[in-house]
């Protein structure tokens, strides 16, 4: 499927809402469309185009699949409200964390959050209510990725030749698939989203399972949202693309009250960056980088280690898995 990017010097954001609310408003009828939101930028902006064109015939739902930062759920679905859109909240912890029991490599991972997201939760949600579409905020650069091999998106099913019809009994609906990250930041902010949203920094589709090497587990979850909210408290302010505390799989050796403490290793990321194709880390300042590694290995329980990534991207990428 050949997909045009509209670049962000070529966007003109009012004209583009009112293509794709026409766009949703004619592939939908009179029928009700689901509506898949994160609390994302893309995910809003496809929530707010969505909302726009079809009102209370759009059924929003937030999935709480247990691999969210720390209070995520609860906030997103307020913000919206206060927005004007109903989100209804769905328990599927259980669901996801059994599919990714055992897991450990990257494409296993994706994989199993692909098919639990689209084919258990979202194929369950569609049978109940009998809509024909799902509405989401598949961007430029997941399809780009993806397709290049570099990582598999969660949330590209068409463009790899899966026939979501087929598969999990409705279609999908992207209406932000031409655009990139800065651009897609330019519709959310013509569309009135506050700016805690539209200046949010990129955030994974797998979440947090895109920051654990290795298996995910409950466990290992508490320990990278804990390393997430120090991380996004003290690098808020730094104006960066993108900040992200990782989870490494081996333990390593450190040294507590004179004894060993055999513990875990968090890599910290600080990425400068205009659209996710390349980047490079952020010159973050040695004091800003010890109070980082001091708040860390004393607030998160098991923690030894510290370090910073400062490769660019390519070799490296943005995200670890």
């Amino acid at each position: 499927m050949k997909i045009e990017e509209i670049k962000l010097e070529d966007l003109q954001p009012q004209k583009f809402i009112e293509e794709k609310v026409k766009e949703i408003s004619s592939v939908a009828g009179d029928g009700l469309v689901i509506n898949a939101l994160s609390g994302g930028v893309d995910s809003s902006t496809v929530t707010m185009l969505g909302h726009r064109a079809l009102g209370d015939r759009l059924k929003t739902y937030f999935i709480e699949n247990g691999i969210m930062r720390r209070g995520e759920p609860q906030m997103v679905v307020s913000l919206f409200k206060k927005l004007g859109v109903s989100v209804e909240m769905v328990d599927a912890k259980n669901e996801f964390f059994n599919a990714l029991k055992g897991l450990t490599g990257p494409e296993q991972k994706r994989e199993a959050i692909t098919q639990v997201f689209y084919k258990d939760v979202f194929g369950r949600l569609v049978k109940e209510s009998g809509v024909k579409y799902l509405l989401q905020g598949s961007n430029y650069t997941d399809v780009e990725e993806t397709v290049a091999g570099v990582k598999r998106q969660h949330n590209i099913l068409e463009q790899l030749g899966i026939d979501t019809q087929q598969q999990y009994g409705y279609k999908v609906i992207e209406p932000i698939i031409q655009l990139r990250k800065p651009a897609v930041r330019e519709v959310a902010k013509t569309l009135g989203l506050p700016e805690q949203i539209y200046n949010r920094p990129p955030f994974p589709g797998p979440a947090l399972a895109a920051r654990i090497i290795g298996e995910v587990t409950q466990k290992r979850v508490e320990v990278v949202r804990a390393a997430t909210k120090i991380v996004e408290e003290e690098l808020s302010d730094t104006g960066a693309f993108q900040y992200m505390a990782i989870l490494h799989q081996d333990k390593v050796t450190g040294v507590r009250d004179g004894k060993r403490d055999y513990g875990l290793q968090i890599e910290l990321r600080c990425w400068e960056s205009k659209d996710a194709v390349t980047g490079s880390p952020t010159r973050l300042s040695y004091e800003a980088l010890e109070k980082l590694a001091e708040r860390i290995t004393t607030e998160v329980p098991g923690v030894v280690s510290v370090t910073y990534n400062v490769t660019k991207k390519p070799p490296s990428t943005i995200e670890a898995v």
